[in-house]
């Protein structure tokens, strides 16, 4: 069939498995490019098929060699219908690993379910014996608590009184005001149920207490800040409690571990194009604006180089790992370097519908947004017949 994107608000319903697999081609060749890493070599990577966490298990994979589980929860594709771009990335890293000669399996399913997380412990055990590293990257609007039964969504909202500010539709280009109003009493209790610390320190436990943590493993979170700009919606925001959640709970983690010499953070990366971020008023604005100005300083990263930083210069990096005066590793550096916002911030000012195009780096943007459901991407053939029916040959 002949795919093409079809929009519907800030969402892709469709995605593209030749273009789904360029990009991850492209991944694994800058990984490759920059050099072997001396890191871990057995990993399990939960929220394993996009975003920071698909460049996880890249940099692993093809920056150490490592043996590689994903758990993840995608749409498979039927006849006539597209999977989600989630399960195409998949396909692909796992044919290129396999190519490769590096073991890579995975499980398809809620990773917040105990399900899941006593089905990847069976395979732990069965293929790999122990895991050194474990990368949380897990971004859902909803979660299941297993233990109470009790199904949380989370919101993107100020809390106190209603915030307004500009934001842009990146499809239109079209700068406007809006307000958005503050959350409900339960809405910061059932955000960081979803989003905060209390599912990855449920895999932590299931993990250790089942013996697949090898001596010294590691567990990485994800987490962000951003500037002064964003954090009424943002930082300041119900995400921001579950981030503040999120990151209380490495110590939790790092104290549980101590007995096995393992520990746990949380890495603060920068602003990058993802399903969710695009989903949040005033952040697409925000990063038309910080690319253009990243690009400008030839400091721009996007996922897999923001990554693979993490890996080769603060996790494996031969030494002690560098963390903030709040136990954090900061991978925003360059983003939140003092310049850099200054320049946004005098450009926010400035953005409008007319000026945008200009001072921002709106095509950029779209070009990103577009490319993680594998459309827009170099060296793809569009008007090639493909055939969606792709199957993930490590699925177990």
């Amino acid at each position: 069939m002949i795919i093409e994107p079809k929009m519907r608000g800030f969402i892709c319903l469709t995605a593209h498995p030749i273009g789904c697999e360029q990009n991850i081609i492209n991944q694994i060749n800058y990984v490759k490019s920059k050099g072997q890493i001396e890191g871990s070599k057995k990993v399990l990577v939960i929220g394993a098929s996009t975003g920071f966490g698909l460049a996880s298990r890249i940099t692993a994979a093809f920056g150490s060699n490592a043996a590689t589980v994903g758990v993840y929860f995608e749409k498979p594709p039927q006849e006539g219908k597209t999977a989600s771009p989630g399960w195409y990335n998949t396909a692909a890293f796992e044919d290129q690993a396999h190519k490769a000669g590096l073991y890579a399996k995975s499980i398809n399913g809620d990773a917040f379910s105990d399900e899941i997380k006593q089905k990847t412990i069976e395979l732990i055990k069965a293929d790999l014996g122990q895991i050194d590293l474990i990368i949380y990257s897990l971004a859902s609007p909803v979660r299941t608590n297993p233990k109470t039964g009790v199904t949380h969504r989370s919101v993107l909202k100020p809390i106190g009184q209603p915030f307004s500010n500009k934001t842009v539709d990146f499809h239109t280009g079209v700068v406007s005001d809006i307000t958005i109003q503050p959350c409900a009493d339960d809405d910061i209790e059932n955000t960081v149920a979803v989003m905060g610390g209390e599912d990855w320190e449920m895999w932590i436990d299931e993990l250790k207490s089942a013996g697949v943590l090898a001596p010294g493993a590691t567990t990485v979170a994800y987490s962000y800040i951003g500037p002064e700009l964003t954090e009424a919606v943002y930082r300041k925001g119900t995400i921001g409690k579950a981030k503040d959640h999120l990151e209380a709970t490495a110590f939790t983690i790092a104290d549980k571990l101590k007995d096995i010499n393992g520990n746990a953070f949380v890495s603060v990366n920068k602003a990058l194009v993802t399903q969710a971020s695009s989903a949040i008023p005033v952040i697409p604005l925000y990063i038309s604006l910080l690319y253009k100005v990243m690009k400008e300083d030839n400091i721009h990263e996007g996922c897999i180089e923001q990554i693979q930083r993490l890996f080769q210069q603060r996790l494996f990096n031969g030494s002690s790992i560098p963390t903030d005066e709040k136990g954090r590793i900061r991978i925003d550096d360059w983003e939140m370097r003092p310049d850099v916002q200054a320049k946004v911030a005098e450009l926010w000012k400035q953005a409008t519908t007319e000026s945008l195009s200009e001072i921002g780096d709106l095509a950029g943007y779209k070009t990103d947004f577009l490319n993680l459901f594998g459309f827009d991407v170099a060296n793809v053939d569009y008007n090639a017949d493909v055939n969606e029916m792709v199957e993930i040959p490590g699925l177990v």
